[in-house]
């Protein structure tokens, strides 16, 4: 179905799972009816024999600024105003009769606007007979030879079919007439009720030819109706009380050993022609629930469902009785559904019981909708979505037809005027969807093995036997001459008697030898009659004393029968009781164990519960001891850092405040120096000052012997040159000693030594494992262009987990200077004073752990 009005961009479609299933689309159908005036607006267009176009209405069209806008939906083929029912039924409903026959299951029904001519397709009127009786005369005038008697087939109360004899089904018959309670099957010798014996006339009757004769077939029909979602039984006859009269009661679905749903506690009526069918089916048709609305006169309140069930079962091996197996038995069913029409209150002005019946019927339409939508999105994207069936007992007593119990086929009735533009709309695009359904192709039934033609063998039996009989005038007679002559001719045969000559001697003693033959013969058999009557005298004497023998046994037998069937109705009687009062103890027994496992089952639920919350607190304390352990490692370590980071800045600031202290007083003392000279240059010989001396670094000395054991630069020490310094890493401590293979060999005389020192070129767990001290020498270019060696300390420790770590406490800087290079540090007033002057500033350092003056810093 294609919508050529508005373009929209296709939908990308998933992979389809491969099946071997084969697979019909559901055959949608349209029909238009006429509409109720000429003078009204149309809204519907037939374009071909299976494609309509909808035309917007002038009003809407003045509402949407005047767009004027068409839409066109393609079917399997349209019905328009002229087509009759008869066409209608050759088309849509035919094949699913004649596939009912072939024990495949059908669904048709009817779907539109209220008011749009669902209920006329579906029954008709006299004279245009609709769906429903065409397809109930076309099967009984193609069955009706083949039907069996009445009873033979009986429902099984479980959507089953169960077979008896023909003595079973005549006693069955029998115990119905007798019960006036048991609602009596119509029979087809009352004169059919004028109003439907129209309904279809002789003209239009056909039959299928192709009908497997050896079967015997039987016609059950059903008649249901879906009222606010709840099912009732039209065909049920129930009580009548004018005091207090009882609504109907409702029904429910169940499901058979097949996976098939049906209706539980449903009366299946047995018809045997179309007059009984369709007046089983006015019977319910009168209970059904109609109503008049603004929109129409006879509006249906309720989803109506007129099922069609046909049992047929093979015949034996001689053709006259059916086999009693029921595993042979074939029950198939057609189903036709008369949809309530969808409506809107804002039109019908519902109120009451009428809003409440338009929301249900609006509601399982819905449910029908996202159904189909489910089933296509399914089929279409490859996905396994839950189709949502049970939303509605519409689309739950019909989903074994979508997953592939038979062939669905569905009638949109439109009504073509301008005022329904809206909903026939949505009816468009629900049958837009629907069309692209896909259900599984019913398969064959399993054929019976027996030879074809066995009922027309038997029959034909049957009328030689009848034909014979009559030219024989009657049945056969024991006394028949026949059986005489037979008797005769098996005698030997006379000779010839004639006598021409008086001197014949040779004839006449042929003549008596033969009689005596016979007559010998005769005697013999006479004997032999006579040993046998009384032989059978004497066997018949013997039966008859043994049958007084028996009687008499048979006499005692009742007698002592009936003493036993009194103590069987005793004991019989105390059985029930005990039976009663254990049925009460096991029900005790029953609330008891019930009881006791609600109490296990709460004791159970409470100790689970009680575990989790055990096994709960057990993982917050350890988790609890953990962060506890784990914030303590930390504190400590944060303590630690923090201590010594606070220790390193004090002295650092004093240092710092020593060094500017020293500066201001040497600037001060340089200073007096010149003003004193400049005083005293006249003739006097000024003694050269004594050199300012730094401020004693004791503090820092005594700080740093902490951290290095290199000694610190003297002021007044003469220079000294040791072939070695002593590093604070001489302990007696194993060091890791880490020289990385990028560094240089500076070859100078002062080297740090470290005795009991492990030498790595890249550090592994192995080497820290065994040592308790590391060093990293690092070296980098420093301002003035030397290169600066680091030596960074550390303490090795085991951490948690089993490894090595390293705790960096101490950095070691060495620099070098070249002593004749010039000083980078411009003084003040060093061009007055005089060459011989040292200045502790440009002055050479004293030997120390290198080359130059060794700087302390710390990390």
């Amino acid at each position: 179905m294609q919508r050529p009005g508005k373009g929209k961009t296709p939908r990308r479609l998933g992979p389809k799972k491969p099946s071997s299933v084969e697979k019909d689309p559901v055959g949608v159908y349209c029909r238009i009816r006429p509409l109720g005036a000429e003078d009204e607006e149309c809204c519907v267009e037939m374009i071909s024999s299976s494609t309509i176009q909808l035309h917007a209405p002038d009003g809407l069209k003045a509402n949407r600024n005047g767009e004027y806008k068409e839409t066109q939906y393609s079917f399997k083929k349209v019905f328009g105003i002229s087509t009759g029912q008869l066409e209608l039924f050759e088309d849509v409903a035919k094949p699913l009769v004649e596939d009912l026959i072939h024990c495949k299951n059908g669904l048709l029904f009817t779907y539109g606007v209220t008011g749009s001519g669902k209920t006329y397709t579906m029954t008709g009127s006299p004279g245009e007979g609709g769906l429903l009786p065409r397809s109930l005369d076309i099967l009984f005038n193609s069955i009706g030879p083949y039907q069996a008697k009445r009873y033979v087939f009986k429902p099984d109360d479980k959507n089953g079919m169960e077979i008896q004899s023909q003595v079973d089904a005549l006693l069955e018959r029998q115990k119905r007439d007798s019960q006036p309670s048991v609602p009596k099957t119509p029979s087809s010798r009352q004169k059919a009720d004028p109003e439907f014996a129209d309904m279809i006339s002789s003209k239009e009757a056909c039959k299928f030819e192709n009908v497997d004769e050896d079967c015997g077939y039987s016609v059950f029909v059903s008649y249901i109706e879906v009222y606010n979602n709840y099912i009732y039984d039209l065909l049920e006859d129930a009580p009548f009380d004018p005091i207090r009269p009882k609504p109907p009661q409702s029904k429910i679905l169940r499901e058979d050993h097949n996976h098939n749903m049906y209706v539980a506690g449903c009366t299946e009526v047995e018809v045997k022609s179309t007059e009984e069918a369709f007046e089983v089916f006015w019977k319910g048709q009168k209970k059904r629930r109609i109503a008049n609305t603004q929109l129409n006169r006879e509006s249906s309140r309720s989803h109506s469902v007129f099922t069609i069930k046909l049992a047929q079962a093979p015949l034996d091996a001689d053709g006259e009785y059916m086999l009693q197996d029921k595993n042979q038995v074939n029950v198939s069913q057609l189903c036709l559904v008369d949809l309530a029409g969808s409506e809107r209150t804002s039109r019908t002005r519902a109120e009451g019981n009428r809003l409440r019946e338009a929301g249900n019927i609006n509601q399982s339409l819905m449910t029908l909708r996202t159904c189909m939508e489910v089933l296509r999105e399914n089929q279409m994207c490859g996905t396994n979505k839950m189709v949502p069936y049970r939303d509605s007992k519409v689309t739950h007593l019909f989903k074994n037809y979508f997953d592939g119990e038979g062939k669905v086929r569905m009638i949109v009735c439109v009504n073509p005027k301008a005022d329904d533009y809206d909903e026939t709309m949505l009816v468009m695009r629900f049958a837009e969807m629907t069309q692209e359904v896909e259900v599984a192709r019913p398969v064959d039934r399993p054929i019976c093995g027996l030879t074809a033609g066995r009922r027309h063998r038997n029959q034909a039996l049957k009328d030689e036997l009848t034909r014979r009989l009559e030219e024989r005038g009657g049945p056969i007679n024991p006394d028949d001459p026949g059986l005489l002559n037979q008797l005769i001719e098996s005698l030997p045969p006379l000779p010839p008697c004639e006598l021409v000559d008086p001197a014949d001697d040779q004839t006449l003693p042929r003549l008596i030898e033969a009689l005596e033959r016979r007559q010998q013969i005769r005697q013999m058999l006479a004997e032999q009659f006579s040993k046998t009557a009384a032989r059978v005298k004497s066997m018949i004497q013997q039966f008859d004393s043994q049958l007084n023998a028996k009687e008499t046994f048979l006499f005692d037998q009742q007698s002592k029968l009936g003493e036993k069937d009194k103590v069987i109705i005793n004991q019989r009687a105390e059985l029930e009781r005990l039976e009663k009062k254990s049925k009460t103890l096991e029900y005790k027994v029953d609330i008891l164990q019930k009881t006791t496992d609600m109490y296990e089952q709460d004791k159970r639920s409470l100790q689970q519960e009680l575990e989790t919350r055990e096994q709960r607190l057990q993982r917050e304390l350890s988790d609890r001891r953990r962060m506890e352990q784990r914030m303590q490692g930390v504190m400590t370590d944060t303590k630690l850092k923090w201590e010594k980071e606070c220790e390193r800045r004090v002295n650092a600031k004093q240092l710092e405040m020593q060094n500017k202290l020293w500066v201001k007083d040497e600037k001060l003392k340089q200073l007096k120096a010149i003003v004193t000279e400049s005083s005293s240059s006249g003739g006097f010989s000024v003694e050269r000052p004594e050199h300012p001396t730094r401020p004693s670094r004791e503090r820092d000395r005594n700080v740093a012997q902490k951290r290095s054991a290199s000694p610190s630069p003297l002021p007044t020490a003469p220079p000294v040159r040791p072939t070695h310094r002593r590093s604070q890493s001489a302990g007696g401590e194993k060091w890791v000693d880490h020289k990385p293979a990028s560094n240089l060999d500076l070859d100078t005389v002062m080297q740090p030594i470290i005795p009991n020192a492990i030498t790595v070129s890249t550090p592994s767990e192995r080497a820290l494992s065994k040592c308790h001290k590391y060093v990293l020498r690092h070296q980098e270019l420093a301002s003035d262009g030397e290169i600066e060696t680091k030596l960074i300390k550390g303490n090795v420790f085991k951490t948690r987990g089993g490894g090595q770590a390293v705790q960096f406490t101490d950095i070691e800087t060495l620099t070098q200077e070249c002593p004749t290079a010039p000083s980078r540090k411009r003084r003040s007033g060093s061009a007055e004073r005089p060459a011989n002057i040292d200045d502790i500033e440009n002055r050479a350092p004293l030997p120390s752990s290198s080359q130059g003056y060794q700087k302390r810093r710390k990390p």
